[in-house]
């Protein structure tokens, strides 16, 4: 009988590395009536990656998968058939030294039971039922070396309520005011700074980044694509601005190019996430799932906001050498592409 851990174990150095590694080849079983455990890895390895694996015949089949499982129908990620796993590889999750096979971190993303529908060498057909993940999914080959290419698609309905992350938003923009609204406590205020305006789309954690005139400016920014990894498997529509600050805390529009220390995307607006749009919610709600979501990296972060505090606000500014700062009423929708009277841009001077 073939041994069918021993890709797995050529590839791997007990000594070096805390995965398991099995000495004896395991038993053949097959899960009763198609039923079986399964787990989802995220693995930060040399490209950010999710690993399902599916236990069948004492082993996990399992697939490395770029983008993670696609969450709505008819859209088709790739999946590359990878080497069995032992079956302590449910649990397994660490740090996998650099420079051994798979180097990363590995955390659980999720895991629970499936049913199989189907189960062919080219074709997987299962029904998983986890802790965060639910739903049919088919896996199926699509040639490639030694038949690793497969895809992975859903095949059930998408969870109730869920809308995909829409193509493109374009971005609201306000209108010029004169001096803060006479009743503050209505608005909510925010820094306004000098940069280049972008909506980032994250997902699998991936960035694509359109300009406020809808141009592709991912490739121009790559100091940014670290922001997606971070977030995964969160995904999200966010809206902020492209600027650099130096040493003396001058801004300036971020022009693109390599990183460099006082690159920064400032994130003030979020606009869909995990499945549900947001644009519709009131701004003070869209700034509450907006912080929640703790925003924060070497060259991203969520500014301060002011609800209320109009004068503070601008007093902030003015202390930091700003233009000036945006009021938002707190109770205004997203209006995509449009120029709001319920957003204001008020000077400084």
């Amino acid at each position: 009988m073939a041994d069918r851990l021993e890709e797995y174990r050529r590839k791997r150095d007990a000594a070096r590395t805390p995965e398991p590694v099995p000495r004896r080849a395991p038993k053949r079983k097959k899960p009763a009536d198609g039923a079986g455990r399964f787990v989802i890895q995220q693995h930060h390895a040399r490209s950010l990656h999710w690993d399902l694996r599916l236990e069948h015949e004492g082993v996990l089949a399992s697939w490395a998968v770029p983008r993670g499982l696609p969450r709505e129908p008819g859209r088709n990620h790739l999946a590359v058939h990878t080497e069995d796993h032992p079956m302590e590889y449910l649990t397994f999750h660490g740090e996998i030294p650099a420079g051994e096979y798979g180097g990363g971190r590995m955390t659980i993303h999720d895991r629970g039971t499936y049913r199989a529908e189907k189960w062919r060498d080219d074709e997987v057909i299962v029904v998983l039922d986890g802790e965060r993940t639910s739903g049919r999914y088919v896996l199926f080959a699509t040639g490639g070396k030694e038949g690793r290419d497969w895809m992975v698609r859903r095949t059930d309905p998408a969870p109730e309520g869920w809308t995909g992350m829409p193509e493109l938003v374009r971005p609201m923009l306000p209108s010029p005011g004169g001096k803060l609204p006479r009743d503050q406590r209505e608005w909510g205020y925010e820094l306004r700074w000098d940069g280049v305006r972008a909506v980032a789309y994250v997902s699998g954690g991936r960035l694509r980044l359109l300009s406020d005139t809808d141009e592709e400016v991912t490739g121009s920014y790559p100091w940014l694509r670290d922001m997606a990894e971070e977030l995964a498997p969160t995904e999200a529509v966010l809206d902020g601005v492209l600027v650099r600050i130096d040493r003396a805390g001058r801004v300036r529009p971020a022009r693109g190019g390599r990183a460099t220390a006082d690159a920064q995307y400032l994130i003030f607006d979020l606009l869909w996430l995990e499945g549900v749009t947001s644009v519709e919610l009131p701004y003070a709600q869209r700034r509450e799932l907006l912080d929640g979501l703790a925003l924060t990296g070497a060259h991203w972060q969520t500014p301060p906001w002011f609800p209320g505090t109009g004068a503070e606000a601008l007093r902030t500014a003015r202390e930091q050498g700003l233009p000036g700062v945006v009021a938002k009423r707190l109770d205004s929708v997203y209006e995509p592409g449009r120029r709001s009277r319920r957003w204001l841009s008020i000077d400084t001077s």
